[in-house]
């Protein structure tokens, strides 16, 4: 009985030691749990606050590149003259006109107002003032240049002065480009110089045949050779714009109507007072006499020298060029040719 309680006593004190030992273990290891978790909250907490640290960290970093940036940018553009309030604005103003298309608007706006400001002084030296209503409906910009709209209105400014309105201001952009100024005391007047010259020198596009021999056609008996020599002429070579002068000899044979002798000269200014080429010229003489009074036959001889080839390219003076035109019995018959250049060609007649 007493091992028996010594062993109770034993298993007793057995489970009182493992009891104890479990006793002592349960409330450390209960205490135990907190701690990891704290420690593992701690832990989650120190990782969070380096996480948002190294964020704080980069967008500083961000910030101080894009400072840099602005700054070397701003340095740069100073460098190059560039105002940093126009690179501000560069965007707002991407749709605005740049230098050069405002340049060009304020250039046209200048033509507008000189043009319109030419046309009234030139129509008050003529007593026919206008109103700026009327020169608007009748003057229309299109790019650089005036356009001249049709003209149906008895009272409205005439096409001579929109001819004129439109060739002196050609002429002060010519006298421009060759370096000149059009508003110096020689050249003031210039351009109205000019295109009055032009004008005069080109009158013959406005006549006709019909208009300079004003019926100064008469019916006669008359089937001898007519001939009219020596007629000066004065011309526009049409490739250069540049003079060509010189002699225009005429011949007919009659067929019931003559013409008069004046009229033959005119007929030859008609076609002279135009651009163009001797070859031509020549021609149109001949076919104009034909139509006035329908002779026998026609020829026509012209003798010119061309200041394109004296003041300019090959400048050979001296050179002249010859040219004929025949029509009828001057082309069909070679002596009635012959006899009619031997009368131009006459000295004794001279």
């Amino acid at each position: 009985s007493s091992n028996i309680s010594a062993l109770d006593d034993r298993s007793v004190d057995g489970r009182g030691v493992a009891d104890g030992k479990k006793n002592h273990e349960g409330p450390a290891a209960s205490e135990q749990l907190p701690k990891n978790e704290m420690r593992k909250e701690g832990e989650k907490n120190v990782s969070e606050k380096a996480e948002v640290t190294s964020l704080a960290s980069v967008s500083e970093s961000s910030k101080n590149k894009r400072k840099r940036g602005r700054r070397r940018g701003k340095n740069s553009k100073e460098k190059k003259g560039i105002s940093p309030s126009a690179s501000n604005n560069a965007t707002h103003n991407r749709d605005q006109p740049n230098n050069q298309q405002k340049k060009q608007i304020n250039q046209n706006k200048q033509l507008s107002r000189r043009g319109k400001a030419r046309l009234k002084e030139q129509k008050s030296r003529e007593g026919e003032i206008s109103s700026p209503s009327r020169v608007s409906d009748i003057v229309s910009k299109s790019s650089d240049f005036f356009v001249c709209k049709e003209v149906t209105d008895s009272n409205s400014i005439s096409d001579e002065n929109l001819k004129m309105l439109k060739m002196t201001e050609a002429c002060r952009t010519i006298l421009e480009c060759i370096g000149e100024d059009p508003n110096r005391e020689g050249l003031l007047k210039t351009p109205d110089r000019w295109a009055k010259a032009l004008l005069f020198m080109t009158k013959g596009y406005a006549q006709s045949t019909q208009e300079v021999t004003n019926d100064a056609i008469f019916s006669e008996n008359h089937s001898e050779m007519v001939v009219v020599r020596d007629i000066d002429i004065h011309s526009l070579c049409e490739h250069h714009m540049v003079p060509f002068t010189g002699k225009v000899h005429v011949g007919y044979i009659p067929n019931g109507q003559i013409l008069g002798l004046s009229k033959i000269a005119r007929i030859a200014e008609v076609f002279a007072r135009r651009l163009q080429v001797q070859e031509r010229l020549t021609r149109q003489i001949a076919d104009a006499v034909v139509e006035a009074i329908n002779p026998m036959g026609v020829a026509v001889v012209v003798e010119c020298t061309h200041f394109c080839m004296v003041m300019r390219g090959v400048q050979k003076v001296g050179a002249s060029t010859v040219t004929s035109s025949v029509r009828g019995v001057f082309e069909t018959n070679p002596m009635t040719r012959s006899e009619f250049f031997s009368i131009i060609n006459s000295n004794q007649l001279r």
